[in-house]
């Protein structure tokens, strides 16, 4: 039985398995007419069955002959049927040596089909990585290129239709791009300068271009692809556990074939205990289920680094979450305005204006606040250091800063307001027009999502974060937590999650920045905000949020629990079923056929398993909406 992950040699063998198998029966069955039709000629049918049972035992014997090299616990399967041949020849029972294998092939087969369908999703989804990209060059001309040849700080035109050549920043046009297939979200992204771009969406409408910053295996959906495929590699729990008592299980096999030789001295019961301990349906059922589970997920914009956590998700406790980045957009925007000048537009207008001329993080969240056409014409443009921007106007100098600016321009300000944030004063010809308060906003989902997890049996929530602890009181007020933990550093962060787990709690800690990395790793899962992620927070979590909507980490939980009762079921039917045919076979209840009626149900089994896996392909949550 081959291993949940096929490759091409893999795959050719199986078909030629498949061949085989099919010539075999075809000489299986013209064998049975004969001694049907002329009983009195069994030389030629025995003759028929004989060579029937040689073409598959080419392939059986080398399977076992493999598999007792590198043992596995799918080489049980190879040995066992393959004992069952050996015994089958040795009681001249050539029928059941033939059709034996015959019947353990398509079951193989037929499980195998399974696999190569989820290796053909991954290459469908690796397709979506090469494309042709449209490269600007240097004179303007525009060049139809493959994309593995863009390198970053390429300048892009997509158009109407295409494909994002690799991961960007617009710089310039508007668009609504279909990021389905990365992130997982239903609703279009409305892309505009200074909006970050994933590799692999669609642009339905609108002309784009972008700076490209990432390419190749660097890429959000690179990155997908790979952990796509380490996830689908790892080994759950379970299947480490069967593999440790791989050897004990054969030994127990083989007595109890034995002891059914020994007390029946019927060939048959002694041939079908074999074949019916054979574990394929128990060593697929923990695979079968991550696969799916890992695959649901990545469908969701959630990528799982390890199948593992796909159980370890099911039983967290607690919540430690970062701020800046992860319950907040990380950017400064705009909050409110103080002024009494009836025209806020025009306000906004200049204020956008003089911080287009500027650099500095609070300018640079201004200037976003107006179109290019709405811009206000700027002369003699002069940035104070650390204070702000000056320039002159059409009707007379302007000014953008901080309160200290104003002093120095001999400008009267109203009272400086109280607030936990950058403060940018405004004024135009000497007369002073507005207050600009700007803040780290939080997300709209946020308050939403940490509900969820309450309700799910996340109760305890803590917000570790390394900013101002009147900062962090007023976010967690915001979206109802209770317990926080402000101007924290790297290691705070990593002892009071270690805290966390010595004190019994099992905790998923969810960050962004370098700072996090440590406390990531450090929790049971770890989980990172794929969209703006640092590098080595995404390197230290268990699972990415693709996204970055918090409402994901419900599904994440919910995906878990519905994987783990999958795999309680799987297990169920695999042990069960296997003990049920074992017991059946050693007490002779199966018949005089009784090796190939095991090898009926043992595939009955099998496909039971699959099936059941199966059914969590049909998970799904859409995209929810705010609440109000």
């Amino acid at each position: 039985m081959s291993a949940p992950m096929l490759t091409s040699a893999e795959q050719r063998s199986a078909a030629r398995q498949l061949t085989l198998a099919m010539l075999a029966l075809g000489l299986l069955v013209l064998g049975l007419v004969w001694r049907w039709l002329a009983p009195e000629q069994t030389g030629v049918s025995q003759l028929l069955l004989g060579v029937a049972s040689l073409l598959v035992a080419v392939p059986v014997m080398r399977s076992a002959w493999y598999s007792l090299r590198f043992p596995s616990l799918h080489g049980i399967t190879d040995q066992l049927i393959a004992l069952a041949m050996l015994g089958a020849w040795a009681t001249g029972d050539l029928l059941t040596a033939a059709l034996l294998p015959i019947i353990m092939i398509f079951g193989h087969v037929l499980e195998e089909r399974s696999v190569i369908g989820s290796q053909e999703a991954i290459h469908a989804l690796g397709k979506l990585t090469r494309s042709h990209a449209r490269l600007v060059q240097a004179d303007g001309s525009i060049v139809e290129v493959d994309n593995g040849t863009l390198n970053p700080g390429d300048i892009v035109e997509v158009r109407a239709g295409d494909r994002v050549p690799a991961d960007g920043v617009v710089l310039s046009g508007q668009a609504s791009l279909d990021t389905a297939p990365i992130t997982g979200e239903s609703v279009p992204l409305e892309a505009s300068a200074g909006v970050q771009v994933f590799g692999g969406a669609i642009n339905l409408d609108g002309l784009l271009r972008l700076e490209v910053t990432r390419t190749g295996h660097e890429s959000t959906l690179g990155k997908v692809i790979a952990l796509m495929q380490n996830a689908e590699r790892s080994k759950p729990p379970i299947t480490r556990l069967l593999e440790r008592y791989a050897g004990s299980y054969m030994v127990l096999v083989l007595l109890l074939a034995a002891v059914t030789w020994f007390v029946t001295n019927d060939a048959q019961a002694m041939l079908a205990v074999l074949v019916a301990a054979c574990p394929c349906a128990l060593v697929l059922s923990a695979p079968a289920t991550a696969i799916a589970g890992i695959a649901v997920a990545a469908r969701h914009g959630i990528l799982i680094r390890s199948s593992a956590f796909l159980e370890e998700l099911a039983d967290l406790t607690s919540l430690v979450v970062d701020k800046t980045g992860t319950l907040t957009f990380g950017t400064l925007r705009l909050q409110s305005i103080e002024t009494t000048a009836p025209d806020r537009q025009r306000l906004l207008n200049l204020a956008a204006s003089l911080g287009s001329a500027s650099s500095h993080p609070v300018s640079r969240a201004l200037a976003g606040l107006a179109t290019q056409e709405q811009l206000w014409g700027l002369a003699d443009i002069r940035e104070r250091q650390g204070l702000g921007v000056v320039a002159q106007t059409e009707q007379g100098e302007a000014a953008l800063g901080r309160p200290e600016l104003f002093e120095q321009l001999g400008i009267v300000t109203t009272q400086v307001p109280d607030h936990d944030g950058p403060i940018a004063g405004l004024a135009l010809n000497g007369q002073f027009l507005a207050w600009l308060l700007l803040a780290d906003s939080v997300k709209p989902e946020a308050r939403q999502a940490l509900q969820e997890l309450r309700d799910l049996g996340l109760g305890r929530q803590l917000l570790l974060t390394g900013d101002r602890q009147s900062v962090a009181d007023s976010l967690a007020l915001d979206v109802g937590i209770s317990d926080v933990e402000a101007q924290a550093l790297p290691e705070d962060k990593l002892n009071r999650v270690l805290g966390e787990i010595s004190s019994g709690f099992r905790p998923m800690v969810v960050g962004d920045g370098i700072n996090d990395s440590l406390a990531l790793k450090a929790g049971v899962v770890g989980v990172a905000m794929g969209a703006g992620g640092a590098d080595i927070a995404l390197a230290s979590a268990d699972v990415v949020l693709i996204g970055s909507d918090l409402r994901r980490l419900g599904t994440c939980v919910r995906l878990s629990r519905q994987c783990r009762q999958t795999l309680q079921v799987n297990v169920v039917i695999g042990l069960g079923w296997t003990l049920a045919i074992v017991v059946f076979a050693a007490f002779g209840w199966l018949g005089a056929a009784g090796a190939m009626i095991a090898a009926v149900l043992h595939n009955l089994s099998t496909l039971l398993v699959l099936g059941n896996a199966g059914r969590l392909l049909r998970f799904q949550e859409p995209l929810l909406k705010l609440e109000e």
